[in-house]
């Protein structure tokens, strides 16, 4: 909230927020979110197609979003349980494709044009430091997606 708040003057008015713990999105309400972004920055637990259904991420077309950032792959005892409980239902198969890897693939078959995601496992704290740097070099510094990757890596 901090970051959102600091970079608050940069918004526009069809920046259209989800946020809170209290009540996760529907499957309705991420493919609404999904289908009308013209960029998507996902920061949550765990993986970010651990929220999505994967067969109707697949059959989605998504060419309007043009720069998706994944901020996920933090994970908690109460995440991890609820990931290791609703995997119990998927194949090895489907669960390997909720890797970063093959997430950035799906994502650009699905029409995405830049994906920025982590590749391992972070905290909380080294997300929010991410988020940070990616603000303040793609909003108020104005570079490329490519030039913020890598700040990052710096």
């Amino acid at each position: 909230k901090e970051i959102l708040e600091k970079h608050r003057s940069l918004f526009t008015l069809q920046w259209e927020r989800v946020t809170g713990s209290a009540c996760a999105p529907s499957q309705a309400e991420w493919e609404q979110l999904l289908t009308n972004c013209s960029a998507f920055l996902f920061y949550g637990m765990e993986r970010f197609l651990s929220h999505v259904l994967l067969d109707r991420l697949a059959a989605m077309n998504i060419p309007k979003c043009r720069l998706m950032i994944l901020l996920d792959l933090v994970r908690s005892k109460r995440s991890y349980q609820r990931t290791a409980n609703s995997g119990i239902h998927k194949s090895c198969l489907h669960v390997a494709v909720e890797g970063p890897t093959e997430t950035a693939m799906l994502l650009s078959l699905t029409g995405v044009g830049s994906i920025i995601a982590n590749q391992w496992f972070t905290t909380l704290q080294e997300n929010a430091e991410r988020l940070d740097i990616l603000s303040e070099s793609l909003l108020s510094m104005g570079r490329t997606s490519g030039q913020t990757v890598h700040v990052l890596r710096e």
